[in-house]
């Protein structure tokens, strides 16, 4: 059985990206293609960025740990 992910909102956006292209390609969705190379993304936290792009947090939040566990 895989174990599953616990994505929080104050994990950086790089530690949700270095979960994988699964990862990536939601937030791409979310964000847009540009968030991975922002200079932010390795140190600012998904609350941040969620908020910075005018995404409610605990959504985004919601979002990613519903379709990292999809099974």
């Amino acid at each position: 059985m895989k174990e599953k992910t616990h994505v929080t909102k104050d994990m950086t956006i790089g530690e949700v990206r270095a979960l994988g292209p699964v990862a990536n390609e939601i937030m791409d969705g979310i964000f847009g293609p540009g968030c991975f190379g922002c200079p932010n993304s390795k140190t600012k936290s998904l609350e941040f960025g969620a908020t910075v792009h005018g995404k409610d947090p605990d959504q985004v939040v919601k979002e990613l740990n519903q379709k990292l566990n999809k099974e």
